[in-house]
């Protein structure tokens, strides 16, 4: 069979469909791949056969950012708001010109198109042009529920939920309506994520259900076609690994800081307050830079920086892990089974860390809002006995990644081949 993968964003955004994609090779079937110009290379590398479309992610990524932070402080600005807001806009626009195009040449003669929840739209029109099933992977549950709107009744949390999608739904009606049209689909009646749930889509949950108890018994409904497969991560080693590893072996176990691809705004103010933090603690601290340049700071007696890591391989072995959120690294330090403080600034971030909190795994706090002595008191939380007690407990209920690559690549093939035989 032929599957069709499309995903757009930052490593963290494009590595399942890799995982994914690799395994689906690995069974003897034919994969191509759509991936944002930044991440070519990275699914090169793993032997898949890929296309670059939509602009670099991180250039997006750092217009939207900016957007998100300059919105609530500086509404009075328009002029500088209006163009941030045009020059947004006009990536988003680029991004689904070409996804729509790109995606309408590979999926020529597939089986199912496996995408993002950013390519989502473009790929549902397509899919439905082809007549072919479309599975779509989802990093937290973007579906209404009343899991995820706290401090009132669950149906109404799963009401606003609902709502939101009709009022957000005319700001990509027009866009979505002309692809539409070009491919000779009738215009759309409904947001693309109610389109997509009445065509009996495959919504794949890319968490544990053990992270939002109580989520799979409100979906039931839907028939398995919500399933939960926990993180799909690689765990690939990197060359620092082994100098990581004879590190932490070194001394007492570390507290992890990392922040992934979201670059913090100052490298030498952030160590610094890690390092001040830590000593008051009598802490050492391991730091993966990520995207964020800390090329000037040098390495101390206590403190430890790193440019990549595997964080499966090194979290097991540290005391807490201090990071922006994101699913992955969230499911890394869930399934190594140690304490969690997160400091996001993106929203899907911002509701993993309002999970790990009510988990009762970890402490979170937006790191606009961090300062030394915040950082002190939120570790110095995390690390009683009661709360690496429940993380260690939670691991015990978190899938192996091996494990959750393996459920994905089943359901996306199965799904695939009842369509087919349909």
């Amino acid at each position: 069979m032929k599957f069709v993968l499309a995903s757009y964003g930052t490593r963290g955004d494009v590595e399942p469909y890799v995982a994914v994609g690799q395994e689906l090779m690995r069974r003897g079937h034919v994969v191509r791949m759509a991936v944002s110009p930044d991440q070519v290379g990275f699914a090169e590398a793993a032997g898949l056969p890929v296309v670059a479309y939509g602009p670099d992610s991180r250039q997006w990524q750092t217009v939207h950012r900016e957007l998100l932070a300059r919105l609530p402080r500086n509404f009075w600005q328009f002029r500088d708001l209006t163009r941030l807001v045009r020059e947004d806009w006009n990536l988003i626009t680029h991004f689904w010109d070409e996804a729509v195009s790109t995606l309408t040449s590979l999926a020529d003669g597939a089986d199912l198109v496996f995408t993002s929840v950013l390519a989502e739209e473009p790929a549902a029109n397509v899919a439905e042009y082809y007549d072919i099933p479309l599975a779509t992977l989802h990093y937290f549950p973007m579906r209404p529920n009343g899991q995820i709107v706290r401090g009132m009744p669950r149906r109404v949390g799963r009401a606003a939920m609902e709502l939101s999608e009709w009022l957000a739904w005319p700001l990509t009606k027009k866009l979505g309506d002309a692809q539409r049209d070009a491919l000779g689909l009738p215009k759309s009646r409904s947001p693309s994520a109610r389109r997509i749930a009445e065509h009996g889509s495959l919504e794949i949950q890319g968490y544990d259900e053990a992270c939002f108890p109580g989520l799979a018994a409100e979906w039931a409904r839907f028939g398995g076609r919500r399933p939960f497969v926990g993180a799909l991560t690689m765990e690939l080693p990197t060359d620092a690994d082994e100098e990581v590893a004879s590190w932490i072996g070194a001394g007492t176990p570390p507290i992890f800081f990392g922040f992934g691809s979201m670059p913090v705004q100052s490298s030498v103010d952030t160590l610094a307050m890690i390092s001040a933090a830590c000593a008051e603690l009598g802490e050492r601290a391991l730091v993966c830079s990520g995207s964020s340049n800390f090329t000037d700071v040098s390495n101390s007696e206590r403190v430890k920086v790193v440019g990549t890591m595997n964080y499966a391989a090194a979290f097991p072995s540290c005391r807490a892990v201090v990071h922006h959120g994101g699913v992955g690294t969230t499911a890394a330090g869930l399934r190594a089974g140690v304490p969690t403080l997160v400091l996001p600034t993106w929203a899907d971030q911002s509701i993993w860390a309002a999970q790990v909190q009510r988990l009762k795994v970890g402490r979170a706090r937006p790191i606009s809002k961090t300062t030394r002595k915040s950082l002190v008191a939120d570790l110095r939380s995390i690390l009683t006995a009661e709360c690496v007690a429940r993380a260690r407990e939670i691991a015990s209920r978190m899938t192996k990644s091996a494990e959750s690559v393996a459920m994905a690549t089943d359901l996306v093939h199965d799904f695939a081949r009842s369509r087919r035989i349909c």
